[in-house]
């Protein structure tokens, strides 16, 4: 999901490299990937609606998550592209990324990137290019959002889904359950129509409007990690130049610790199982009490998402933690400054500590055998 950046530590003066000879553009390739993008979240799309995707008749059901999320990633990466170009930097069209296989990517994409071809030699340029996308990103993202809060239809349109749930007592929680967010929240209370049906995390997948527009804002978050060359670096290295390696290692120490509480939480789930074995049993013995007490005080942190680990990793070994140094010393002007902090205050709201977690037990609450079902109200 991240655009390929190549910055350099030149000596040569700036005047030296201000014409830079743009690259042709592979419009084909740029339009080839687009397409087959269309086509993998709209199976994505039919997927996520509850309808058999390898039926072309059901794409219908796809056609609204495919034009969302199509809409969000463009929206992204052509602010990426338009900052490039107003600096007179060599930038590719987007390239998109197809992912037909569902049970690769339930989403149908990998996102997409452009390719900066040309240097990028002061802060002001690195800063504009680096804030543009997340911010019309995360813009689009709040808009879809309260659209489809205000569009939600009522609890009917998940029971055509799951018509199992008209004979439960209460909704299941298992499934793909989507992560708290600061933002979601107070869009509801705004937003939601008093009196109305606000799915759970776990089924706002079903509804093509909610889903994209948190998958947007988790997709934000992780460009906005404030790593090496994704746009959080480049933004924070730009407004606060060698503070942003310092930054970056203490975001890094937190996700690490949010995906050991993941992890933790799997631990315990295990070892509530049984068994025989001597060794098994004296791991129950000492960590369960451990797991049990801090389950009891931070039951939230225990329910934090593992996946932080591999972003971790990935940050770590790949991306780098330091940003690469630009030989400038300038500094941002005020107007730029605002618009940083706004882009860390919608990282700030977008950031879901407990991610998406795929619960795929099979556990129900009990027939009742009657159409009764407790909904939930923002109110």
């Amino acid at each position: 999901m991240e655009r390929q950046h190549f910055l350099f530590n030149l000596q040569k003066p700036f005047s030296a490299y201000q014409k830079v000879k743009l690259k042709p553009q592979r419009y084909s390739l740029a339009i080839f990937l687009f397409l087959l993008t269309v086509i993998s979240t709209i199976i994505a799309g039919t997927a996520l609606s509850g309808k058999n995707p390898w039926e072309i008749d059901n794409w219908q059901y796809g056609l609204t998550y495919s034009m969302l999320l199509m809409l969000f990633l463009a929206s992204h990466e052509f602010g990426h592209y338009i900052a490039a170009r107003l600096h007179k930097i060599d930038a590719s069209l987007p390239y998109f990324l197809p992912m037909p296989l569902v049970f690769l990517s339930p989403f149908g994409t990998f996102g997409a990137f452009i390719r900066v071809r040309s240097p990028i030699l002061n802060k002001k340029a690195l800063f504009d290019l680096g804030v543009a996308g997340p911010l019309a990103g995360f813009i689009v993202c709040v808009v879809i959002l309260i659209t489809g809060i205000i569009m939600l239809p009522p609890i009917d349109f998940l029971y055509n889904v799951h018509p199992e749930y008209r004979l439960l007592s209460s909704l299941p929680e298992n499934g793909m359950r989507f992560g708290d967010t600061l933002l979601m929240p107070v869009l509801q209370r705004l937003f939601a129509p008093t009196g109305g049906f606000m799915p759970p995390m776990n089924e706002i997948y079903h509804y093509p409007y909610l889903c994209v527009g948190w998958f947007g804002m988790f997709v934000t978050t992780l460009n906005m990690l404030p790593f090496g060359q994704l746009d959080g670096g480049h933004i924070l290295y730009a407004m606060f130049g060698k503070y942003q390696r310092r930054i970056a290692v203490v975001v890094w120490w937190l996700i690490v610790a949010l995906g050991i509480g993941g992890v933790l939480n799997e631990v315990r789930d295990i070892l509530q199982n049984d068994s025989p074995d001597a060794f098994y049993t004296m791991l129950q013995s000492f960590f369960i009490p451990i797991l049990n007490a801090l389950h009891r005080f931070s039951p939230w942190y225990l329910h934090a998402w593992n996946g932080w680990l591999f972003w971790a990793l990935i940050g770590r070994f790949f991306i780098k933690l330091p940003h690469p140094q630009i030989d400038d010393d300038a500094k941002l002007d005020s107007k730029r400054m605002i618009f940083g902090w706004v882009a860390l205050i919608a990282f700030i709201l977008s950031f879901s500590y407990n991610g998406i977690i795929m619960d795929l037990g099979t556990s129900v609450p009990e027939s009742k055998g009657i159409n009764v079902v407790e909904i939930n109200s923002h109110r």
